[in-house]
């Protein structure tokens, strides 16, 4: 446990290398958030409420997707590809860890950084400009947090799976655009999976993208409490264990193409 609690503060310090990075996109990230927000306020000038979100839920969604994009990374981590191509990956595979494992505690590091620098920046900007409606009992916060590193694991292993895909690709590009439309599309970043139409609705909420995104920002709001917020956050641990396990096969088919010349 030590070894991958030190790849996580190496995770961290890496983030942490490149603040002046940290603050533009927070900078872009709470430009976007403002802009969002007028369209909602647009938007419920001729609806009070649309998906059960109240004009005040819909502005703090809008501020915590912002900053919850960094956190989640889906669309921009491609270090394991870069890997493949580069032929890093054999130096990888050499050292003394899990290779999955070896990401996955690097990247929760990473996303330790972005909380504090890249979240809470733009929410705490927007409840200023736009007010903000926060849990209303410390059990929502409390549960808000292991949601939140639920999202990063099913995030993570969601990416995992599709760096590997370099084995067989020699441009992961493709893939790159097809899984960012869909990771925001079905993850209710971009509007919240409550306002998808009702055929829909319930179905798209138990993919592994509502997990990443929806799930959390859903509890933070309190639309999930008792047993549907034990559900939910049985729902994150099940596609957490699954889509990691799924990984794990992706690898193993992966590694059986792989050859390392030299010694």
């Amino acid at each position: 446990m030590r070894l991958y609690w030190e790849l996580a503060v190496r995770g961290f310090q890496r983030a942490a290398a490149y603040r002046t990075a940290a603050i533009s996109g927070a900078i872009t990230n709470t430009f976007f958030g403002v802009l969002r927000a007028y369209v909602f306020i647009a938007l419920y000038q001729s609806r009070p409420v649309a998906g059960g979100y109240t004009l005040e839920d819909a502005l703090t969604f809008t501020f915590l997707t912002q900053g919850m994009a960094a956190l989640i990374e889906m669309w921009s981590w491609w270090r394991i590809a870069e890997s493949v191509q580069t032929g890093q990956i054999a130096t990888d595979l050499s050292r003394p860890f899990d290779y999955e494992f070896y990401w996955l505690a690097q990247d929760y590091g990473r996303a330790l950084f972005q909380f504090f620098f890249r979240c809470v920046p733009p929410f705490i900007v927007g409840m200023i400009l736009f007010g903000a409606n926060l849990p209303p009992t410390l059990a929502l916060w409390l549960a808000f947090i292991p949601s939140l590193v639920l999202a990063v694991t099913v995030s993570f292993a969601w990416r995992f799976c599709l760096n590997l895909t370099a084995f067989w690709l020699l441009d992961y590009r493709g893939v790159a655009g097809i899984s960012n439309l869909i990771a925001i599309l079905l993850s209710g970043f971009t509007v919240p999976i409550a306002m998808f139409p009702d055929s829909v609705r319930a179905f798209v909420y138990l993919l592994p993208f509502a997990s990443m995104i929806a799930i959390p920002i859903d509890i933070f709001l309190g639309k999930l409490t008792g047993a549907e917020l034990a559900a939910a956050l049985a729902l994150q641990a099940f596609w957490a264990v699954a889509a990691l396990a799924f990984g794990r096969l992706v690898l193993a088919s992966a590694l059986r193409k792989l050859v390392v010349q030299g010694g």
